[in-house]
């Protein structure tokens, strides 16, 4: 076994514990050395949760000493999204405010990665509350940083996590997405990262109460893991996927379909609506096409995707109306200069009155019909989960400029979300310096295929990370 045992992928991780080849403390002793030569130089992990952690691997040892069966993920450490209850640890959200909200339970995904024998080492990075933007900085807990270039952003909501797992911090992370929160941060970070459709995986997205979201809530934030690897998605996908008494939304589909007629048909589309594309990323889609044809897809070029705009136009109507109410309450925790991501996406799209909120709710139906059709007749789509190289952190809260160049630049992520089919975000190389990548899109319920697909495009093109940051010291991290 190597001495950076955080370089094993999370399939290796596991094995190797299950072998006997390594401890499942050493495991988590190497990435908690890996977190203290790293994080303070890009601040992705939070609350590092080092004794916990040791505690946890011990017992996973202990299991195996005595002859007990372990999980898929026996040992393998891993990262949580700030907004993501581990219980018996603040969950903050970057606020100030809730940094003694101690959580009194797991959240459903981290329950089922811990059965599996998972071990969560630390929180990872949010924007604050989710809200501030698409870069990665909470009032709490400061910026955290590209490891390729300081220049830019990670990306978020879930940069944190995609920061950890491209360093090696941790094997893999838990974030979630509603828009793009799992795939851009993956793209930016040179990671792979899962959507999953809606209802695949069990949650529980009561943010601070007991009161159930709206909506728009409900339907559109599912929690995804990043990885370094397809094969490593493919495990954690296995692990979260399934049903629990806590999320009623929660279906019991399995987690593979039936085998489809070959060729698989893949629609590629690198400029959704026609809204522009930088060249990088056209290429990327590019090579990404070409690595499926070597696979042996049909690859299939076509005009673009079903109603793009107004599935735009109608997400952001529905959102914006199901928020507002509450929007003077969330503002005052944003912090300083937190509030204009979304006070400037509210002055560009007003509330919905109650009849048109019924006529919204109809549309969303209609959008999903004509998503469901298109992928009936093409079961992969192949397309950017940016339509730029990563951008300036803060672009979107910058002035209006910023946040229709970030809005557009998410477009596909957006609509793939509001219409609830799973995508998976796999890189295909460095550029200038920068990781670039591509989303891969299935049908409902069809992650097997989004993973055969990004298993055949890694394949031929290779991972990225672990990868030593670049740039400075950043400072301590709060959690470290």
């Amino acid at each position: 076994m190597p001495d950076d045992l955080w370089r094993m992928s999370a399939v290796e991780q596991a094995e190797a514990v299950r072998d006997a080849d390594v401890s499942a403390v050493e495991l988590v002793d190497s990435h908690l050395d890996r977190i203290a030569e790293v994080n303070p130089r890009v601040n992705a992990v939070t609350q590092l949760l080092a004794e916990r952690a040791r505690e946890a691997a011990a017992f996973v040892d202990a299991r195996r000493a005595a002859g007990e069966p372990l999980g898929p993920l026996a040992g393998v450490p891993f990262t949580v999204k700030e907004s993501t209850p581990v219980e018996g640890v603040p969950t903050t959200f970057g606020v100030k405010r809730f940094r003694t909200l101690v959580a009194s339970a797991d959240a459903p995904p981290v329950a089922r990665l811990r059965a599996a024998g998972a071990v969560p080492i630390g929180h990872s990075n949010i924007p604050t509350l989710i809200l501030a933007g698409m870069h990665t900085r909470s009032e709490l807990f400061g910026d955290t940083v590209n490891p390729w270039d300081r220049a830019v952003t990670p990306g978020g909501s879930s940069g944190g996590d995609a920061v950890a797992v491209a360093t090696g911090m941790a094997a893999f992370g838990l974030g979630n997405d509603s828009g793009g929160s799992v795939r851009i941060p993956a793209q930016f970070c040179g990671v792979a990262g899962l959507k999953p459709s809606t209802g695949r995986f069990p949650a529980d997205h009561r943010a601070l109460g007991p009161d159930d979201p709206g909506p728009a809530s409900q339907m559109l934030v599912t929690d995804g893991p990043l990885a370094r690897t397809v094969r490593d998605l493919r495990l954690t996908y296995e692990v979260l996927a399934g049903t629990d008494p806590r999320d009623p939304r929660a279906v019991p589909v399995p987690a593979y379909g039936a085998p489809l007629p070959r060729p698989v048909k893949v629609a590629v589309v690198a400029n959704p609506g026609g809204h522009g594309v930088h060249l990088t990323v056209r290429r990327a889609v590019g090579t990404a096409a070409d690595a499926l044809r070597d696979a042996g897809y049909d690859v299939c070029e076509v005009p673009d995707v079903p109603r793009l705009d107004e599935a735009l136009e109608v997400y952001g109507r529905i959102v914006v109306t199901e928020f507002a109410p509450t929007w003077p309450a969330v503002r005052t925790l944003l912090g300083e200069g937190g509030d204009r991501y979304i006070a400037m996406t509210m002055e560009r799209t007003p509330p919905a009155t109650v009849d048109e909120f019924m006529k919204l709710m109809g549309s969303w139906l209609g959008i999903r019909r004509s998503w469901a059709e298109f992928l009936h007749e093409y079961p992969l789509l192949l397309g950017p989960s940016f339509t730029e190289p990563p951008v300036e952190p803060g672009l979107e809260s910058r002035d209006r400029a910023g946040l229709e160049r970030v809005a557009s630049g998410m477009r596909l992520c957006t609509a793939t979300s509001f219409v609830g089919v799973p995508a998976i975000a796999v890189p295909t190389g460095v550029v200038d310096g920068l990781p670039c990548g591509v989303q891969v899109v299935g049908r409902a319920f069809r992650e097997d295929l989004c993973l055969d697909a990004a298993q055949a495009i890694e394949d031929r093109l290779g991972v990225l990370t672990p990868m030593n940051p670049v740039g400075p010291r950043v400072g301590s991290g709060p959690g470290v």
